[in-house]
């Protein structure tokens, strides 16, 4: 069987020097907001080319609380529109609301998945205030055109990076494009905790100055607190964690993108429609590796089969939730289609050649009429 994701194998890489950063934290008896948490701020700051990073509890309470902090600093009001891909997980659209702020739906660019920047100009209204740009699968969006268009109207952008640590879009790295970035660090991503854990970045210091307080019960001093806000804190033992991966993080998805493009140049005869392959000024780190087969069902059953594990990312729209009734009655038939006919090809930086190859091989025989 080639699995989707081994997480165990990904970790026993690293399983020493994880083993090392536990026991520092456990013999140090600081374990909140302690000195690795700190660190960790300021290596992936660095890394994403901002000046700040605000660690918090996960990647939805990272785009929440940009969003709650621009409420808080006068920048957004009950009500305002968000701009957001209609094809993304429900993490994006919930973060709006919360807020009690409206999601426009706008749908994607059918070659990319991402956010269709020329069809922003449309979405645009005089209640419009930001823009939540999502770099799905890994896939850098189009930055240049959606902050170009954001700064012709005075709109904030905030990017969605949770799928996209370390992608380029025009040389610079995503989570460095928008006025703040939100990240997760859900095991399962290609920077990864073992659990929960998130992160804002920004070169705003006041937004910065913001979070720092909302994320800790709306406190910059202990027992004064300033807003209303949540526990949502990097744990410390999660940052010493991501400290001894985020070393490693360019040559694992290094590793992803040569599996790409096996896959584009393997798989390019079949009936499946492929992803396109990057422009010269974009790096995707392919969190993911989507294709689209009309007849799903039938395609997983078959690979199953054969040895090779597939998931689906992901199968229901935000706007056919059960969560959102209001949303129920939009027609987006781009993202429908997507939502019928994804299907997630196994990819890791553990990934061998073995299994590479038997994955396009075993997708180079799926019977014309299965």
């Amino acid at each position: 069987m080639v699995p989707f994701l081994d997480l165990k194998a990904i970790n026993q890489v690293h399983r020493t020097e994880l083993i090392n950063a536990f026991t520092k934290v456990l013999d140090s008896g600081w374990y909140v907001h302690g000195k690795e948490h700190e660190a960790f701020e300021h290596e992936f700051a660095a890394y994403c080319g901002t000046t700040e990073c605000i660690g918090v509890a996960n990647g939805l309470d990272a785009l929440t609380l940009v969003l709650r902090a621009w409420k808080e600093m006068g920048v957004l009001s009950e009500g305002d529109e968000v701009i957001v891909p209609a094809n993304t997980y429900i993490a994006s659209v919930l973060a709006i609301t919360e807020n009690r702020l409206t999601p426009v739906l706008v749908e994607p660019d059918p070659t990319t998945y991402n956010l269709d920047a020329s069809r922003l100009e449309a979405a645009l209204t005089p209640r419009t205030k930001a823009v939540l740009a999502v770099h799905l699968y890994g896939q850098a969006a189009d930055m240049t055109r959606i902050t170009a268009f954001a700064r012709r109207h005075g709109l904030k952008v905030l990017e969605d990076a949770a799928q996209a640590h370390g992608a380029i879009h025009a040389g610079r790295k995503v989570g460095a494009w928008g006025d703040a970035a939100g990240f997760s660090f859900y095991p399962g991503k290609n920077l990864g905790a073992l659990g929960d854990a998130g992160a804002v970045t920004t070169s705003d210091a006041e937004l910065a100055h913001t979070l720092r307080a909302l994320r800790n019960y709306g406190s910059h001093k202990k027992y004064h607190n300033l807003y209303q806000g949540p526990n949502s804190r990097l744990d410390e033992m999660q940052a010493a964690l991501l400290r001894v991966k985020l070393p490693l993080l360019d040559a694992e998805n290094a590793h992803r993108r040569t599996i790409a493009e096996q896959y584009l140049q393997g798989l390019r005869h079949t009936r499946v429609a492929l992803p396109v392959a990057p422009a010269e000024a974009v790096s995707h780190v392919w969190h993911i590796f989507p294709v689209r087969v009309a007849d799903r069902e039938s395609f997983q059953r078959y690979l199953a089969v054969v040895g090779v594990q597939t998931l689906i990312h992901y199968p229901i729209p935000p706007h056919h939730q059960k969560a959102f009734p209001a949303l129920r009655s939009l027609a987006l038939p781009v993202t429908e289609a997507i939502h019928r006919e994804i299907v997630s090809l196994p990819i890791s930086p553990v990934m061998r050649a073995d299994q590479i190859e038997q994955v396009i091989s075993v997708i180079n025989s799926y019977p014309i009429n299965p």
